[in-house]
């Protein structure tokens, strides 16, 4: 009989960090929403209008959190039907073998069971939002089974794919609230996550090589050097696509000279990607959240981009400020 524990780390919460891309959306709405107008404003001459701007946001935050909760609940779903499936090859690798199914303490049908159960509470729980949300669901568990199916021993194909599980989670979080879809937003996401997949793949690899483990990339990446030149490629493409978008009409419609602030953050974006692929060269964990509590200076760049990202989008005199001051550069040059 499994314990509750081990049925808990079969789910991975640890990795729940990673629907965080879900709340995108509905943070560049409410910093759109505060920059566009006063919340709790009663110009129009009726309070109606306070009271139908809070609930609006309310509304909304709710959305977001229901769909966080069931990306949550069907990525965990995901990990226990996958963990049962690969229990055989995990216990060959010096990090995986540790896993519920692989070190025997949750038996393979028990994990199906369970990672049935999480699935169909991921569509109930959807479903209370809207029908679109219940549809990225859907979507996102057609991915699954096409990588767990095959796709995962295709190189290129399995981090695509991955890729663009994460692209769709951004997606479900502007689908959730009713929010036009941005193009800017879903490829940025892409490409971020196309970056850290090959980081996990090289940092699987290089754990391998140092242990003398006889666990092979099951899509065949077993060359560092092009592992590394992937991640060259991927790395770069994230930083071009974050300082397009934030330099593009779009940014600057939606955030004004914030956007001007965005960019100015890019350093740091750039810190921390080249943490990331030190780290993974040097055989650490694949996990963002043990790179980010090992890794003080990526953890300090991390949390001074969120705090300064904050600050950009939501205290108003920063928009002053970065209006005033590149409308003085640009008028000067």
């Amino acid at each position: 009989m499994p314990r509750l524990l081990d049925i808990f780390k079969l789910c991975r919460p640890a990795d729940w960090s990673k629907n965080s891309f879900v709340l995108i959306a509905v943070v560049f709405w409410l910093a759109h929403y505060v920059g566009s107008t006063d919340v709790g404003s009663t110009d129009v001459g009726s309070t109606d209008h306070a009271s139908l701007s809070y609930q609006e946001i309310h509304d909304r935050l709710m959305a977001t959190l229901c769909a966080f909760a069931s990306f949550c609940l069907v990525a965990s779903g995901s990990y226990c039907i996958n963990d049962a499936m690969d229990a055989a090859k995990d216990r060959a690798h010096p990090v995986k073998c540790r896993r519920p199914v692989a070190s025997g303490a949750v038996s393979p049908s028990t994990a199906i069971v369970s990672g049935i159960a999480l699935i169909a509470g991921a569509f109930a729980l959807a479903s209370t939002v809207r029908l679109a949300l219940v549809a990225a669901v859907g979507i996102y568990i057609v991915l699954q089974v096409a990588y767990n199916g095959g796709l995962k021993r295709v190189a290129i194909l399995d981090v695509t794919t991955i890729a663009t599980g994460f692209a769709l989670r951004a997606a479900a979080g502007a689908l959730a609230i009713g929010a036009a879809l941005s193009v800017w937003l879903v490829l940025c996401v892409f490409f971020l996550c196309l970056y850290l997949a090959f980081i996990k793949r090289t940092c699987d690899l290089v754990a391998a090589q140092a242990q003398g483990s006889a666990w092979k990339s099951s899509a065949g990446y077993d060359d560092r050097n092009e592992l590394n030149w992937l991640l060259g490629v991927s790395a770069t493409l994230t930083v071009v696509m974050y300082v397009s978008y934030t330099l593009s009409e779009h940014a600057t419609q939606l955030f004004g000279a914030r956007a001007y602030g965005m960019a100015l953050l890019t350093p740091l974006v750039l810190a921390c990607i080249h943490r990331f692929w030190r780290r993974a060269n040097r055989g650490g964990s694949d996990s963002p959240l043990s790179a980010l509590r090992d890794d003080k200076v990526m953890l300090a760049c991390a949390l001074l981009y969120l705090a300064l990202l904050l600050v950009v989008l939501f205290v108003p005199s920063v928009s002053w400020a970065l209006g005033t001051l590149f409308l003085s550069v640009e008028s000067a040059v």
